[in-house]
């Protein structure tokens, strides 16, 4: 390995993260595992770690059904203890077979970085580590063996159950580590039953409101006050790969929602738009969360929204490989534009090579490579040990290039490019910085 590869290496690796988009959650909002602490468990927590959680993920259960025993179907599956569902994925998954796909390897690679005993194969064994631990300890080893900052949670003030703990307690977002994030899927995909639950929350919204500004003043005065109360980093969205956005043209729900409502207010915050586009939901409406897909998007209706709304700042991940190309060349023409991340399907290593060399070419370092989307704590140390390898791959591949040129390749250009893809792109476009955050101790080779 080249005296440069070395390097290049060495500050992806030691390099702190701000994770941009997961489904994780601080403690403040109830684990349902408690683990060594004496408090009990909350059954309807968001905070999700341990053993169990890892093995009961959607991405292992889809994997299980491939090779599930004869007999065994979804709904049975699903009634079973969660400790029965993991141990019949470890079971087929781990010890029937070697563990080779990225979500198992995951799993082996979040265990060996914990120092768990790996040759015992026993999954009672393996629980009762996790169990020695609190959840306030666990999430600081970590954040730490991921090298990981701050995280950014997705918080659905749609769901009953959140709604419930911010409107009883605004404080919920005060963990400077998990930074709050307005979800709007729920007005976008069904704005019919999310009119009728803020009717029912007492906001003056028509079951069928207008698809007009007049029409939806009650849903904008409902996303004005909860980004008060939350003070969320940015506003996000999933949407199908079928979304249509025509400009003017408010025939669609969606569309005159976004154009009327959560654009508006996003620009009126000063907030940026996070946009994942392209999930095809209960492909196989047998495997529940594990049973979506993904297809090709409409990326002329980016284009609109871009061209529409050029105060925004839109953070775009797209769901389909075939479309990534043409999302970075929206991106050239758009400064208004930022791809993030390689999400779900996209995130095996390689397709995080392919995706982060095609980006790099095109758009130099103005793009932010990578978000764990992480819904379990121990998500956050394989996904990040697994992307910063990659990543640092593509570096020196082009870092290489660029010094066969004579193009002298110092180390604090490497620090500071590392830094921006990292953490200093996404800090910039939230108007936060970096360097305010708290440090993590370097990630250990």
């Amino acid at each position: 390995m080249s005296a440069l590869a070395s390097l290049v290496r060495q500050i992806v690796a030691e390099t702190p993260v701000w994770d941009m988009h997961t489904h994780l959650y601080s403690p403040r909002f109830g684990t349902p595992f408690r683990g060594s602490d004496p408090a009990p468990a909350d059954p309807q927590g968001f905070c999700l770690w341990g053993f169990d959680e890892l093995m009961t993920y959607h991405y292992l259960v889809a994997e299980f059904f491939r090779v599930a025993p004869d007999g065994m179907t979804p709904d049975g599956f699903r009634k079973l203890e969660k400790s029965t569902r993991a141990d019949l994925i470890w079971e087929h998954l781990f010890v029937r077979r070697t563990p080779l796909s990225e979500a198992c390897r995951g799993v082996v690679t979040v265990l060996d970085r914990l120092g768990y005993d790996l040759d015992a194969r026993d999954p009672a064994t393996l629980r009762a580590a996790f169990a020695s631990r609190t959840p306030e300890d666990q999430i600081d080893e970590v954040l730490r063996l991921a090298g990981v900052k701050r995280v950014t949670m997705t918080n659905d003030v749609f769901d009953p159950l959140e709604h419930a703990a911010w409107r009883d307690d605004p404080t919920l977002g005060g963990d400077d580590r998990f930074a709050p994030v307005l979800r709007c899927d729920r007005v976008l995909n069904d704005l019919a039953g999310a009119s009728s639950q803020l009717a029912s929350w007492g906001y003056d919204v028509p079951t069928r409101p207008a698809l007009t500004a007049a029409g939806l003043e009650g849903l904008r005065r409902f996303f004005d006050e909860w980004i008060d109360r939350m003070r969320p980093i940015y506003l996000a969205a999933s949407l199908p790969p079928e979304f249509y956005y025509g400009g003017n043209d408010d025939g669609s729900p969606a569309a005159a929602v976004l154009r009327h409502v959560i654009l508006p207010a996003a620009e009126a915050h000063g907030l940026p738009m996070a946009l994942m586009i392209g999930v095809r939901r209960g492909v196989n409406p047998a495997l529940a969360d594990a049973g979506d897909a993904s297809s090709n998007s409409d990326l002329d209706s980016l284009t609109r929204l871009l061209v529409d709304f050029p105060g925004v700042r839109f953070l775009v991940t797209l769901l389909a490989r075939e479309d990534q190309h043409q999302l970075a060349v929206l991106a050239r023409k758009f400064g208004n534009l930022t791809p993030f991340g390689c999400w779900w399907f996209l995130n095996i290593p390689s397709i995080i090579d392919e995706m982060t060399s095609l980006r790099l070419e095109l758009l130099g370092t103005s793009f932010i490579p990578q978000h764990s989307d992480a819904r379990v704590l121990e998500h956050l140390i394989y996904k990040w040990g697994h992307s910063r390898e990659v990543i640092a791959d593509v570096l020196v591949r082009q870092y290489e290039k660029l010094a066969n040129t004579r193009w002298p390749v110092r180390e604090d250009a490497i620090r500071a490019d590392v830094t921006a893809l990292l953490d200093g792109n996404f800090a910039a476009i939230v108007d936060a910085a970096g360097s305010e955050q708290p440090a993590v101790p370097a990630v250990a080779e």
